[in-house]
């Protein structure tokens, strides 16, 4: 999560003095928080411009999820844990779909911020229910804190190392104490990112530990069946205490949600065909292209839309676990990068859907381009003697072919890197000069139609002499694997948000690679770049936090960590068509949850398909 730094950070909110404290110091107030100006939508809104008001509740939404679970808790490094969860548990604080760098109150109606960053004090809801009927306290805050530090996942000991404690006030008033130089993101994190959990449940139940039996939540849903690895249904909450604040109206519509676990994407794609699920986001160019050609879809009983969006894309790539010591070489890592034909793939695989990706921030202004600017050069002045020379000059580009597939500038240029930097070509293998062995690499992977991307790479790299080859495991081998960096090379996605901060230390940080089952897969340990992501959150203002990014990208791809794939600015999806929703495309993309069930659309869907199945 990240969120935008403005100078003008909370002008436009009330300035007061926190009552009933031994401090001085002036907090500012508000429903929400916004650190890029004004909050989009003011103290008195109804609801989200996207979602309908009057939507109509009932009906019930059948969606995919790949692989398989054994654990209810999500909040937990064990076990594989159930897709939707995130439904049954609620927060301090939360996003809309059309506001990115804001959050809006949610289980607390207002918050006050110090104005020197040092807390942040969350007025909660007195009519905030765990699904017991209990009320949601500071206690249960406090607990919930706690548990996520000591026990939770390794991403929530990180983003919450400068939480200093939390603080019960009343009995729904909290405060957190913030820790180390002023961050401007921690209120941000501990409103939105903070599960709020049951202090009482937990007395009689054990948090560390994988579970199927469900956690008491309080969010608009909770879980009604399930059967692991197979399918979890959840059922709204009749008497949901948040049904009507305006962050909620017009959400939350259907009675059931129900997630089917698949272990191939082809059948996943064939069984939305046979009208197994009812609403796929779909991630292959080529099933876009070529596989919506089917009755349905013709008949106007499945709607098939591509539609733009705003997000920043960050970056996916092949990344390259710099544990192993062949990859140490930043020569060898340039160089392979020449031989991956994003063009050729392009034209032939993707069906010219995508652009080539040059910057773990592209799609924003986030991204570095150019030169740097007098602030970029004042951040990395510092660093000069410790940074590759290029990092001073123009921004980063990924190579690019004629598209032919018969290019051979790229496969030369390759070669030229590596000889320049000692390796060699001995009887067709390429040499690593430090063990003077053959270059072996494999590429691991969950899903078996990756091959028609990884496999042209692969015969490339090996006309370069690289014994490269792939392996596909199951998602549960995979995430394992992964988890504790048993890898040469796979594919790893790193979302940005337009306003990057904290969790920039869980991507690229020295601190993060050393520990199983972080983001930063490369296994990145770099004082220099430490430096960066302190600088990055520190960054007092919106206008200190752009250049602070742009530093950081340039050091990040002059480096090599990754091979740069590929993006696209839009989303496609496809559903059958009995849904209603908002004529108004949220920025951040599609809100399932503010869609609703249609009963005359459901009724035509049902009589189309009997049409469909006499022949008619």
């Amino acid at each position: 999560m990240g969120i935008l730094k403005s100078a003008a950070v909370f002008a436009f909110l009330m300035t007061v003095a926190t009552p009933g404290l031994a401090t001085d110091i002036k907090t500012t107030k508000s429903h929400g928080l916004s650190l890029a100006g004004p909050l989009k939508y003011g103290s008195d809104f109804k609801h989200l411009d996207y979602a309908n008001p009057d939507a109509p509740k009932g009906g019930n939404i059948k969606l995919s999820a790949m692989g398989g679970f054994d654990n209810l808790n999500p909040y937990i490094s064990k076990g594989q844990s159930a897709n939707g969860l995130g439904l049954t548990f609620e927060t301090l604080l939360t996003q809309s779909m059309d506001d990115p760098s804001a959050e809006y109150g949610l289980v607390a109606e207002s918050v006050e911020v110090a104005e020197d960053l040092s807390f942040a004090i969350f007025n909660m809801r007195p009519e905030a229910r765990f699904h017991d009927g209990s009320p949601i306290t500071a206690d249960d805050v406090i607990f919930s804190l706690t548990a996520v530090k000591e026990q939770g996942t390794p991403l929530f000991r990180y983003y919450y190392a400068d939480v200093e404690k939390a603080e019960k006030l009343t009995d729904h008033r909290v405060k957190f104490h913030f820790s180390g130089p002023p961050n401007r993101e921690l209120p941000q994190i501990v409103g939105q990112l903070l599960p709020l959990l049951s202090k009482k449940y937990f007395e009689t139940h054990t948090f560390e530990s994988t579970t199927l039996t469900p956690i008491l939540g309080s969010g608009p849903y909770k879980v009604k069946e399930f059967e692991a690895n197979r399918y979890i249904t959840y059922e709204r909450v009749s008497d949901y205490w948040g049904a009507n604040i305006p962050i909620n109206k017009g959400r939350n519509n259907f009675d059931t949600i129900r997630y089917d676990f698949y272990r191939d994407t082809a059948v996943l794609l064939e069984a939305f065909k046979a009208g197994e699920y009812d609403y796929r986001s779909e991630n292959s160019a080529k099933n876009w292209a070529t596989g919506y050609d089917f009755p349905a879809v013709k008949a106007g009983l499945v709607t098939k839309e591509a539609i733009e969006n705003d997000r920043s894309a960050g970056l996916q790539g092949y990344v390259y676990n710099l544990r192993r010591e062949k990859f140490q070489d930043p020569a060898l890592r340039e160089a392979l990068g020449y031989v991956f034909d994003f063009e050729w793939l392009n034209k032939n695989i993707f069906y010219d859907q995508y652009s080539r990706t040059s910057s773990y921030f592209q799609n924003s202004i986030m991204a570095a381009t150019g030169l740097p600017s007098e602030k970029e050069l004042a951040i990395l002045e510092p660093f000069r003697d410790q940074l590759p020379a290029r990092v001073f000059g123009e921004a980063y580009k990924a190579p690019v072919s004629d598209g032919t597939g018969r290019d051979r500038g790229p496969l030369r240029t390759a070669k030229k890197i590596l000889a320049d930097a000692g390796w060699e070509i001995r009887d067709g293998k390429l040499i690593d000069p430090k063990t003077s062995k053959p270059l072996t690499i494999e590429f691991l992977m969950y899903d078996a139609n990756s091959l028609r991307i990884t496999g042209p790479f692969i015969k490339n790299l090996k006309r370069l002499g690289v014994d490269a080859s792939s392996r596909v495991v199951d998602t549960a081998q995979y995430t394992e694997r992964l988890r504790n960096y048993d890898f040469d090379m796979a594919t790893g996605g790193f979302g940005q948000t337009i306003s990057p901060g904290n969790e920039q230390r869980e991507f690229w940080s020295s601190a993060a690679g050393k520990r199983p089952g972080s983001r930063n897969l490369m296994g990145i340990d770099d004082p220099v770049i430490d430096a960066l992501i302190e600088n990055l959150i520190a960054a007092p203002t919106y206008e200190d936090l752009v250049p602070a990014v742009h530093a950081l990208d340039r050091v990040l791809t002059w480096n090599f960590f990754v091979i740069p794939q590929f993006h696209a600015a839009y989303d496609r999806i496809a559903y059958w068509n009995k849904f209603g929703h908002s004529d108004i495309n949220p920025s951040q993309g599609t809100d399932i949850l503010s869609w609703w069930v249609d009963p005359e659309k459901e009724e035509k869907l049902e009589d189309g398909l009997r049409k469909l199945r006499q022949g008619k």
